[in-house]
């Protein structure tokens, strides 16, 4: 009922998009214009660093307390609620039938991502020095988290918000009594707890970032939780779904704030942002077809344990090789659009020709014309990095692919 009214709204959604895109593009130009990131900076970032030095000594006194099972433990407990966990189980879920639980927890995955990472890049406080402190990193992914900048703990907020939505959905989808709240919320509070203890055990966090982590978690739970029925509404039958949230994409790269040094953050924040686009894109063509609330689940007579295994092995594949051509396909593609319209690029890792010197850049910014770079120079830089286009294509093909591709896939093969 909500989706048809949201459908039935047209006009008044069109205001709403033009004065949420309005908003976005005003925070861009007043954050350029004004130097707001460093103006912020320069107030949190000292007052935040004291603190995690002052807490350096009672880390280094806490890990006297390790051990390897314990470093095993805690190493496996940040793998399972880290993002390329979550984007690994997402796929599964949407197959599963649970599709409105999928496409929720990754659009909050999505606006987490964005706004942890944005906090974090905007303040630019460190994290705790390694040594004295013992970090602990046992996979490749722990070793890049290490390269970003502490506050918040991006593993501590993404496991309140994430933890938080699951067990609401949980509660108010299925049938429960007050035994399963209380057992619902002990578990989730234990793993949250279990999430900081590891965070600061490991050696990638103080405490000042964990307890930033949950309280930054809390709100944008609360926030979502008043939202997100009108979100999913939106994203199934709305108006201008797809070019409001294209349109969205881009400026949010645009206001994304500039880090005192460069970390991975932008690149996580990229993926995301792509994932994002592709599976709202997905949804909004094929939501009759394979994601309305009819759809058989898992363990069912219509989705046998066998058959979703089946979809599991043909799936996984198939939309890794759509990750592959299409970020094949777009470091051909983009440059060559880029260059016909007069945008001014450069690129930092997928496209070796472009990795020009500064008097290259130059020399190429010279040769810029027309509408679209006067368009482009309202943004505070000379020249674009054409990887986090490619990344953001990549990302955006591996999902929509995972909710329109892969189902009908699914279809032809009676999956």
């Amino acid at each position: 009922m909500e989706a048809v009214a949201v459908a039935g709204g047209g006009a008044g959604l069109t205001r709403w998009q033009a004065a949420a895109l309005s908003a976005v593009a005003g925070w861009v130009w007043a954050a350029s214009s004004f130097d707001l990131t460093r103006r912020s900076r320069a107030l949190v970032q000292p007052w935040v660093t004291r603190r995690v030095l002052a807490e350096t000594p009672s880390i280094v006194r806490f890990q006297k307390v390790h051990h390897k099972l314990l470093d095993s433990f805690f190493s496996v407990l940040s793998c399972v609620v880290s993002v390329p966990f979550y984007t690994g189980f997402l796929p599964l879920l949407f197959w599963s039938g649970h599709s409105k639980l999928a496409r929720q927890m990754t659009l909050l995955m999505a606006f987490c991502d964005y706004l942890g990472n944005s906090v974090k890049d905007a303040v630019s406080a460190p994290r705790p020095s390694s040594p004295p402190v013992r970090r602990v990193t046992a996979t490749e992914d722990e070793k890049e988290n290490a390269m970003e900048y502490g506050l918040p703990s991006s593993h501590a907020l993404n496991t309140v918000c994430l933890m938080g939505y699951l067990l609401h959905y949980v509660l108010t989808y299925g049938s429960h009594d007050n035994v399963m709240v209380v057992t619902g919320l002990s578990l989730a509070f234990l793993l949250v707890m279990l999430v900081g203890i590891g965070r600061i055990y490991l050696g990638m966090h103080s405490l000042i970032d964990v307890i930033a982590g949950i309280c930054f978690g809390i709100v944008i739970l609360a926030f979502w939780l008043a939202v997100h029925n009108h979100v999913d509404a939106f994203v199934v039958s709305g108006q201008n779904v797809t070019t409001f949230w294209a349109s969205l994409s881009l400026l949010l790269c645009f206001a994304y704030p500039k880090p005192e040094f460069p970390t991975p953050s932008f690149e996580y924040h990229t993926a995301f942002n792509g994932v994002a686009f592709g599976i709202v894109y997905g949804i909004q063509q094929t939501y009759f077809h394979f994601h309305n609330p009819d759809v058989p689940l898992i363990f069912s007579p219509q989705l046998p344990l066998i058959v979703f295994v089946g979809r599991v092995l043909v799936g996984i594949p198939t939309i890794l090789v759509v990750k592959f051509c299409s970020k094949a396909l777009s470091k051909w593609l983009l440059p060559v659009m880029c260059n016909t319209l007069g945008i001014p690029i450069v690129s930092t890792c997928y496209v070796p020709a472009l990795k020009a010197s500064e008097k290259c850049k130059d020399k190429s910014d010279a040769k810029q014309g027309g509408y679209l770079q006067k368009v482009f120079s309202l943004f505070p830089q000379k020249a674009y990095d054409v990887d986090t286009g490619i990344r953001f294509v990549q990302y955006a093909s591996l999902a929509w692919s995972v909710v329109d591709l892969v189902p009908a896939i699914f279809t032809h093969l009676s999956l």
